[in-house]
Order: structure tokens, then sequence, then C-alpha cells
């Protein structure tokens, strides 16, 4: 297949960046569109001239490290896709194909087609573990989790921190990011003793670097793992139960 990439080239986080037009041209249908972008990186290579920047780790939809916008839609075309996971299959024989870095306030462009997503990290840093000392690990089967309940967990867990909901968001929001690790460690048994403190701590540290989560759910239509908006839902119900639960604590004081 042969197809007209038009790709933001920025040298720096500094630097004005532009769109570049490169061909791609006998690419394989099957070929992964990383792959893609490995072709053409080669023939820049082989030029002389810089190659085509962008984060890539497992390309197994795992990692999350590969996102980029692409015709406008975080991760591409195909639902429930990552970007290494999406094929060139998935376009047109003469497609132009535009591949920009994730679009938010909150995500710099360090180069090309790589952002800083550490403000992600830092939401994780606030408050997604559990950090309450229980002695030696006790034997796993002695705490009875329900199935709905463990299957529900491994919904959220299923978040692999691309940022695509950041990206898509017109409000630059990262709710559901925020939501998917709160709901995954709220809701097992082992995460309830610091549930409403957790809920309150990440979500201090999501409003200083994220804009406000308004429901447009594009979050959840551009979400490789399929996401559900109901784990946001999830997340204001616990984040307004730790503010009754401070208001009375402090009335009894």
């Amino acid at each position: 297949m042969d197809l007209t990439l038009h790709v933001w080239r920025q040298p720096s986080r500094d630097a004005e960046g532009k769109f570049v037009t490169y061909p791609a041209r006998g690419i394989s249908p099957d070929a992964s569109f990383l792959e893609m972008l490995d072709v053409v990186n080669e023939e820049l290579i082989g030029r002389g001239e810089q190659p085509i920047h962008f984060e890539h780790d497992c390309r197994e939809g795992i990692c999350g490290s590969c996102g980029m916008m692409i015709n406008g839609i975080a991760h591409g075309p195909k639902k429930a896709t990552a970007t290494c996971q999406l094929h060139v299959r998935n376009f047109h024989e003469g497609d132009e194909v535009w591949i920009e870095p994730w679009r938010a306030r909150a995500f710099p462009v360090i180069k090309d087609l790589m952002v800083d997503r550490s403000p992600l990290d830092k939401i994780i840093q606030a408050g997604g573990f559990i950090s309450v000392n229980t002695g030696s690990a006790p034997e796993a089967n002695m705490i009875a989790v329900p199935k709905p309940v463990s299957e529900r967990s491994m919904d959220a867990a299923a978040c692999i921190e691309c940022g695509a909901c950041v990206a898509q968001c017109p409000n630059g929001a990262a709710m559901l990011f925020t939501a998917a690790k709160v709901g995954h460690l709220g809701l097992l048994p082992q995460g309830q003793p610091e549930r409403f403190d957790r809920v309150l701590s990440m979500t201090a540290v999501m409003d200083e670097y994220f804009g406000s989560c308004t429901m447009f759910k594009e979050c959840e239509a551009v979400c490789p793992k399929g996401i559900s908006v109901d784990f946001i839902a999830r997340m204001n119900g616990d984040y307004l139960l730790s503010k009754l639960k401070n208001r009375k604590k402090a009335a009894n004081e």
C-alpha cells in the first residue's frame, strides 16, 4: 500500500513545530502503524535526515507508550486498539494520514511525536498504591473477594497510562485515568483502609495539572482498553463521601 503521511516535526520543547509530508510506499497491509514509521525512518536515515521520533516499548498494546493522534483521533480509527496494534490495513490505498503528538497542556512536546506524560505519574505517586503495613504477606486465598468485584477491579486495572483520554478530551481532563486507578484499588478489600484518603490526594494532584471533566465521554471512546466512564461516577461518589467524612470529623473535634 502507498500512503501519504503528514507528520508533526518539532525538534525540541521550546522550538516551533510544523507538519512535514513523507511518502510511505510499498507498505504491507499487515504491517503495524509503528512498523510503517520504522520503514519511513529507515529511508530518512539512509538520506542522512533526522528520523521521526516517537515512543514505543512493548508493541503489544500493554505499556501505553506508543500513543499519538492519527487523523485527529487518539490511537487512530480502530476502537479499543493502541497505536502499536493498529495495522496499515485499517487505511485505504492512497490515504493521507495526519500524525500528531498528544495535544494537551499537561503533555508538553519533547520531540516530534514524543510528549512528557509525567503528570500522570504524579497522580499515582499521590496515592495510587496500598501502603498499609500488614506484616508478612497472608495467604492470598484467605481474603475472599467476590468474582464480580475482582472482575470489576480488573476492568479498571487494565488502564495502561497511555494518556489517550487526556489527549482526546476537549478540556484536557484526566478523570478517566484517575478514576480507573482509584477504582482498581478502591474495589478490593486491601484498598479499603486508604480508600477515602486516596481519592482526595489523587484528585488534588489531578486538578493541579489537568482540566475539568464535563462528561463529553470522548475519553471512553478512545481508550484502548475500553474503560467505562462509570468509574468516573464511582470516583465522584467516593470523593463526596470523603468530604462528608472529613467534615464530620472536623465537627467532632
